[in-house]
């Protein structure tokens, strides 16, 4: 039986096919890096488009120069399970959105889907959409929901959650719970600069399929190097945690390459995945 968030690679290189094998754990293969992403073009970006009407967060440039370049190295949208490599057959982002209960700020997470073809201006209206839905104080997420049944009876926490882990080990994981858990998503994103706090390298967890996890912090102050001796730019930090099993570390480097390139020139992402290769 195959699972119904992804299909089974059977033909990565087979160095790649061992590795989950050497390294079996998500958090055993943990691969760390700290992007600066310079915040001018970004605030340069937004402020030409509100002057056109148009409200584009920061956090949606960030999500949007992913995903496109996923689209691009689709191999980041792997997973590992039970020492298997899988190709996701779609792409979700979690993330945690704060929320008023009664005074109180409460978090709640779950996910969003996302398409190769979205612009910059689909992905804004999905996050934007997304967050005022998951803010509503008395809304509750489908994750909200199963959480609330779970805690319903004393052990069932226990038992239900171990019982979900064994199905997923072994792809038997309904489809309904796979939808609703934030746990099974091609990335997650965390900003902690809404939290007026530092970024951090977020682990990724065990359980699920989560294979990258990007936290946002405060912007700092960067020293840069150029041709008139060192500027010092403002930078929001990304930590960025990866499961090094998915793919290669040149590949995951040639990636943010690549997604440097959206950062400092968001315009490009105005047009689709399509438009821009020309396919």
């Amino acid at each position: 039986m195959g699972r119904k968030d992804g299909k089974r690679v059977r033909d990565a290189d087979p160095m790649y096919t061992i590795v989950p094998y050497i390294m079996d754990k998500r958090y055993d293969a943990m691969n760390m890096i700290n992007l600066d992403v310079p915040v001018d073009p970004i605030k340069d970006y937004i402020k030409q488009k509100r002057a056109q009407g148009k409200y584009v967060s920061h956090m949606s440039v960030i999500i949007a120069s992913y995903l496109r370049t996923m689209a691009h190295f689709p191999l980041l949208n792997r997973f590992i399970v039970n020492c298997k490599i899988y190709a996701r057959k779609d792409i979700h982002c979690a993330m945690v959105v704060l929320k008023d209960e009664d005074g109180d700020m409460e978090g709640t997470m779950s996910k969003v889907s996302l398409d190769k073809e979205d612009t910059i201006f689909t992905v804004n209206d999905k996050m934007n959409s997304y967050i005022e839905k998951n803010r509503e104080a008395k809304n509750k997420n489908s994750t909200d929901r199963l959480i609330k049944k779970l805690l319903a009876f004393p052990g069932l926490a226990r038992f239900g959650v171990g019982l979900f882990k064994f199905m997923d080990k072994h792809g038997l994981l309904p489809a309904k719970i796979i939808d609703a858990s934030p746990f099974h998503t091609s990335f997650t994103i965390t900003n902690l600069a809404s939290l007026r706090t530092n970024y951090i390298y977020h682990h990724i967890y065990e359980f699920g399929t989560t294979s990258v996890f990007i936290a946002m912090g405060n912007t700092r102050e960067v020293p840069v190097k150029t041709k008139d001796g060192v500027v010092f730019k403002t930078c929001i930090p990304l930590g960025v945690v990866m499961d090094e099993r998915i793919c290669s570390g040149h590949y995951f480097a040639d990636a943010f390459k690549r997604m440097k390139t959206y950062l400092d020139d968001p315009a490009l992402l105005e047009r689709t995945f399509s438009e821009e290769t020309g396919a």
